[in-house]
């Protein structure tokens, strides 16, 4: 930039800092809900769903009681769905789809035909490939699935139609690309940005969306079943977790204005990209190599207690004071999805030689809650939530930083589909939450008195 348009900048910029500011004690004042949370933590109730149950905790007389984190697909508990497939030695993601966009489970000739109809839409649109993704890729492979997202509005025979039927093939066919999408804006960027060389692979229509995610982004196509079956599992366990958590809410918020599904989900793509949302595993693992890095012995409690005390203090790392990766907006106790996951990161660590790294993360998951109570005076519970544990498992697949929220979004297309259709469905005005104006009234000057 140019020194004088960047001292034009930086006067706008001082404008900006001395005339957007909102005194805090307005906000106690008019009853703010900061966040659309309560003054307890809790949220806002801005709706009721039939899709996910999220539940952390139980208020009684007025009073917020911890609970153990119980999360629930159309009414079924994710461990009993978990646990249901993986006894049947089946693929889990596709299921859950189902259920989560039909609100029942399918039987078997039900499953074999929703999966061949996403086999049939896994590839891109003619042309689309080597137009949106090859000849304008992007550095964040986020970026990069929002803007592939709304160009497929221009390849939509219908794009604005707001019928059942249509945003079912709508939401279906991006459910299926997103893996495709994610997979390509990944080989564009390490060809383009990386200076590696470039892979496209054709998704497999006899594959499921765990196995074609692995075969395409992977130069030799090769994966272990072990591989794709804990790719499944973290997809099934981010496929959908309330309509309040904000990608969702998004998704409901511009479809509630009557919007295409492609602007409506394409906003839950930005949503998901922010590091308080989607991004907080990729904020764990960098947390977790700042700490490797500086912690000599990561079996010593009071060492890594120590450093753990100095993040909190926002002396170290990022000096966020947050220790990513621990606590939750709705768990207290426990985050079902990080009890799941924990399990499988504990035997692959095994399997990897990496139990060294599993215990210093267990260690961290134990001792964080006192650490972050003492230094901030506080009696609030928290656990580890499942992006604690999510960037470690990608990271022994192999799967690389820069797609871990990309892969959250592969899975939570589902449950934002979902959200879409019930908001179609159930709802018919628009969500418009208020804001108070606390403008001091001021008088027009004319230009040659200002």
């Amino acid at each position: 930039m140019a020194p004088k348009y960047r001292a034009i900048l930086d006067n706008l910029t001082s404008k900006v800092m001395q005339n957007y500011k909102i005194e805090p004690e307005l906000l106690d004042k008019f009853d703010v809900k900061r966040g659309l949370r309560n003054a307890d933590g809790t949220g806002v109730v801005a709706g009721l769903t039939d899709i996910g149950g999220v539940h952390g905790f139980v208020v009684s007389e007025g009073e917020k009681i911890p609970e153990r984190g119980r999360l629930n697909y159309r009414g079924i508990d994710i461990k009993d769905v978990v646990a249901g497939f993986q006894r049947e030695g089946r693929f889990g993601f596709e299921e859950v789809a189902y259920l989560l966009l039909l609100g029942e489970l399918p039987n078997e000739s039900e499953l074999s035909d929703f999966c061949e109809l996403l086999a049939a839409y896994r590839a891109l649109p003619p042309g689309f490939n080597e137009d949106m993704i090859l000849k304008a890729p992007s550095k964040d492979i986020m970026n990069k699935l929002a803007r592939s997202v709304l160009v497929l509005y221009s390849y939509d025979r219908a794009p604005d139609d707001t019928t059942l039927k249509n945003v079912m093939r709508q939401s279906i066919k991006l459910i299926a690309r997103f893996p495709t999408m994610v997979a390509y804006g990944l080989q564009a960027k390490r060809h383009f940005f990386d200076q590696k060389s470039l892979y496209i692979h054709v998704p497999q229509k006899d594959l499921s969306t765990a196995e074609n995610f692995l075969y395409m982004i992977r130069p030799d196509n090769k994966y272990t079943q072990e591989e794709a079956e804990i790719l499944d599992l973290c997809l099934v366990l981010h496929a959908e977790h309330g309509g309040g958590n904000n990608s969702s809410f998004v998704t409901r918020v511009l479809t509630s204005s009557g919007t295409d599904t492609y602007s409506a989900i394409g906003g839950a793509v930005g949503s998901l990209k922010g590091p308080k949302h989607g991004g907080a595993n990729a904020k764990v693992m960098g947390m977790m190599d700042d700490i490797k890095a500086n912690v000599k012995k990561w079996d010593d409690v009071d060492e890594v207690s120590s450093y753990i005390e100095k993040i909190i203090r926002k002396e170290v790392y990022d000096k966020s004071g947050l220790v990513y990766g621990m606590g939750h907006a709705v768990y207290t106790l426990s985050d079902p999805r990080a009890e799941v996951l924990k399990e499988h990161a504990k035997s692959m660590s095994l399997k990897c030689g990496r139990d060294a790294e599993y215990n210093l993360y267990e260690l961290i998951e134990n001792i964080s809650p006192e650490i972050f109570n003492r230094v901030k005076g506080s009696t609030k519970e928290i656990g580890a939530n499942v992006d604690f544990y999510s960037g470690f498992v990608y990271d022994m697949l192999g799967i690389p930083p820069e797609i871990y929220t990309p892969v959250f979004a592969i899975s939570r297309i589902v449950g934002w589909a979902a959200h879409r259709i019930e908001e179609l469905s159930g709802q018919s005005r628009i969500i418009r939450p208020a804001y108070k104006s606390v403008v001091v009234g001021k008088p027009y000057i004319p230009m040659d008195e200002r």
